[in-house]
């Protein structure tokens, strides 16, 4: 059985400015006793899409500039936006938020997002175009609602608003009267996560040609839950998912792990992959609703501007071996154990270190490590640093302990291994994936021969453990994946053959000596 091989990616953005009041720190400012300076001010400090568009690790995100040449970018980035920057890349799109609000609606399968009749039309009209649902779909934009109606919901708390600037110009219902768990705003919560998963499988689809109908497994990996009062995160987001997407022939079920879903998601699609189970998987995740303008207080405390506006996604399409696609060595994984410790060392020893030493490999036998890669221009005025260098460093730190470089060449090791960060801070979307298009594209031109995708989560989030957890996956060229041994079965079945005819022999001539 060959290697499970990454046959296609997408990274899709979705700009929305409107929703960043329902991110959970502006949220928990409008909730506080007396206003802050921070919610009187956060307003005057949201992008423009053109903006957005513009800055710089979006750009990389989408692969229209690679992590290497986003290094030689003048920074700080938001400041020296790059001009004739373009909202489609190789790997994936950002979406304006008017084209959002409409695929919001037509994903809501329980009526539950309302939208005026003006906005309902921009928005069918922007998805037109696109071939991303038929008329069928594009029709359920065509029932509206008054804005009078839309209005009262919203005021009277059984819906959350969905703003074009200052404007009220749809909303999101709650799903039941006294159910928490299907409240308007979580509602909203897992609806953004429903349609830009939407948006992340579709655009796979279409930018790589793929006929969704052969896609027979789908694994969501996002850290929304999915459920009701009495299995509050029952899921399944990857059928809801996979059935707005054209995954006709797929079933699937979501994974979960805060931040290392997404790499445990990789795992699980190639090993399933690689044992016959299913022949295509897609794996995927939508935004994070509670993330956007997380560290907006840092940002408008130093005057930037609200860098954390986009909803961020990805999709992959993990499939049989193809003979080209790069493979995922799933013979070569690194493990966060329960008895692991949860230092920078020991997480290091045991997601990156081990796997290598089991298998006769050096920290430096690895070209590219994909750790968390936030971007440091939103990260580091919150006081959290450059968390992918930090990544780096440690890693660095170990090949000395090691042996395997000198001290003085911690710099060159980081230089050579390391790559800038560029990932919204969406929770899950940072660890490992954002890079897969640009890894692949780096293989198949032969320019790395192994990358290790690291995914870590901070399990201690959800008060039941105080563990952390992480998990690793080498990827390679295809002709780099040693073979497996297949067993010549010719002989075995001749010296059957030999065996039983001899057995009949003596079983004829006893029963004649009788």
């Amino acid at each position: 059985m060959s290697y499970a091989t990454l046959k296609a990616v997408s990274n899709i953005l979705v700009h929305v400015p409107g929703l960043l009041q329902y991110g959970t720190t502006i949220q928990q400012e409008q909730r506080a006793a007396s206003p802050s300076p921070f919610l009187k001010e956060w307003r005057r400090h949201v992008r423009s899409f053109e903006q957005a568009v513009k800055y710089g690790p979006n750009q990389t995100y989408i692969g229209n500039l690679t992590p290497v040449e986003l290094k030689s970018q003048p920074q700080p980035w938001y400041r020296n936006l790059m001009e004739d920057a373009a909202a489609k890349g190789p790997h994936g799109e950002i979406y304006d938020e008017l084209t959002f609000y409409g695929v919001l609606k037509i994903v809501d399968t329980f009526e539950l997002v309302l939208l005026t009749e003006e906005y309902a039309a921009q928005a069918k009209t922007a998805l037109a175009g696109r071939g991303y649902f038929d008329e069928i779909r594009l029709a359920l934009l065509e029932k509206t609602t008054p804005a009078e109606e839309i209005t009262e919901l919203v005021n009277n708390h059984k819906a959350e608003g969905l703003w074009w600037g200052e404007k009220l110009i749809g909303c999101v219902r709650q799903a039941h009267e006294t159910d928490s768990n299907l409240n308007a705003h979580t509602m909203l919560e897992n609806l953004v996560a429903k349609a830009s998963g939407v948006l992340a499988v579709i655009k796979l689809v279409k930018q790589n040609n793929l006929d969704p109908a052969t896609v027979d497994y789908c694994i969501e990996t996002s850290e929304e839950a999915v459920g009701d009062m009495n299995q509050r995160g029952g899921g399944n987001m990857a059928k809801a998912v996979g059935e707005f997407a054209g995954l006709v022939s797929a079933t699937g079920c979501d994974v979960r792990g805060f931040c290392a879903g997404p790499a445990h998601g990789i795992l699980h699609a190639a090993a399933m992959v690689k044992s016959g189970a299913f022949k295509n998987i897609v794996v995927f995740a939508g935004g994070s609703l509670a993330k956007l303008a997380m560290n907006g207080r840092d940002h408008v405390n130093k005057n930037m501007p609200l860098l954390e506006d986009m909803l961020g996604g990805y999709a992959l399409l993990i499939g049989e071996d193809d003979g080209h696609s790069p493979v995922f060595r799933t013979d070569i994984v690194g493990r966060h154990r329960i008895s692991s410790g949860a230092s920078p060392q020991a997480v290091i020893q045991a997601i990156v270190c081990d796997p290598l030493d089991q298998n006769g490999l050096k920290l430096t036998d690895i070209d590219l490590y994909a750790p968390e890669l936030q971007n440091p221009e939103i990260t580091v005025p919150a006081g959290a640093g450059d968390v992918p260098l930090a990544n780096y460093k440690m890693i660095a730190a170990m090949a000395v302990k090691r042996g395997e470089i000198e001290r003085t060449a911690m710099n060159d090791f980081v230089e050579k291994v390391g790559l800038m960060g560029f990932a919204p801070t969406q929770g899950h979307i940072p660890s490992g994936v954002p890079i897969l298009g640009y890894a692949r594209d780096s293989i198949m031109r032969g320019k790395i021969n192994r990358m290790m995708i690291i995914g870590k989560g901070s399990l201690f989030l959800g008060r039941m453990t105080d563990l952390f957890d992480g998990i690793s996956i080498i990827i390679e060229p295809n002709h780099m994946a040693p073979q497996e041994e297949t067993a010549d079965i010719s002989g075995l079945k001749a010296e059957i053959m030999d065996l039983l005819g001899e057995a009949l022999a003596k079983a004829a001539t006893e029963i004649a000596g009788r």
